[in-house]
């Protein structure tokens, strides 16, 4: 089964509405004093309550899992499954002007991502599989592997290690994978854990744009699991998948 250009349209759409929501939602909540705490939760809520609404309008018959709603596993048996997280990177959403924050917006079908989208509000950027991007040229010098600002998982350690590379700090998974494909780095090893709603959308955008993206053992990234939980992944530029699967499974 494949994706109809409606459906990369309504993901598109979709990201972009939502982005707009939030960034309306925190300008109001910042003029008003409200906590970090405050921003967080009213952003997480209204872009959940937006995405579901217009996704029972669009598209009534298909699953959907978010982030922010009860799992209901009938989404096991259903083909088409939307996995969305309203906003991915809460806690850069609360802390303005930052804009390493993002929303996701996939279409699964038969575990892959065959539409995608993620909104980089703060930037005034939608990327998706409506246009897939374009990547930009190789970087000349040594990789840049993009990390959290407050950890940095074993598997970035190690391909930096190995491969002399530079370190970039950055907020949000979306963030990250969006800045392998926009250029601004070559490399995003995670471990340590994630769920599926963190890249779902990220990995549907990325390939798309012609980047590797697969577990850290090179298998495909699977969705729509029943449990959610996925441990680790690889996104970076095809000329760097293979040493850096060299090295993440030397042992």
């Amino acid at each position: 089964m494949t994706a109809t250009s409606e459906d990369h349209q309504l993901a598109h759409d979709l990201a972009a509405e939502t982005g707009e929501l939030l960034m309306a939602v925190r300008d109001r909540l910042v003029t008003a004093g409200a906590t970090a705490g405050e921003l967080k939760d009213t952003g997480d809520s209204e872009a959940h309550n937006l995405i579901v609404q217009r996704l029972a309008e669009a598209r009534p018959d298909d699953a959907v899992l978010s982030e922010e709603g009860k799992d209901n596993l009938d989404r096991l048996t259903a083909s088409r499954t939307w996995i969305v997280d309203p906003l991915d990177g809460t806690r850069e959403f609360s802390e303005p002007p930052r804009v390493d924050w993002a929303v996701h917006i996939a279409l699964v079908m038969d575990g892959s991502p065959v539409a995608g989208a993620v909104a980089l509000p703060g930037q005034s950027t939608v990327l998706s599989t409506h246009q897939a991007p374009v990547l930009a040229d190789p970087h000349p010098d040594a990789p840049r592997v993009i990390v959290s600002r407050t950890r940095r998982p074993p598997a970035a350690v190690e391909l930096a290690a190995e491969l002399d590379a530079s370190y970039i700090e950055m907020g949000s998974a979306g963030a990250k994978a969006m800045a392998v494909v926009l250029g601004e780095a070559d490399i995003y090893a995670h471990s340590g854990g994630q769920y599926e709603w963190d890249n779902c959308a990220p990995v549907a955008v990325c390939r798309a744009a012609g980047l590797h993206c697969s577990r850290l053992d090179g298998s495909p990234l699977v969705y729509n699991n029943e449990d959610t939980y996925l441990p680790d992944l690889l996104i970076c530029r095809p000329e760097w998948a293979d040493r850096s699967l060299e090295i993440l499974n030397r042992s």
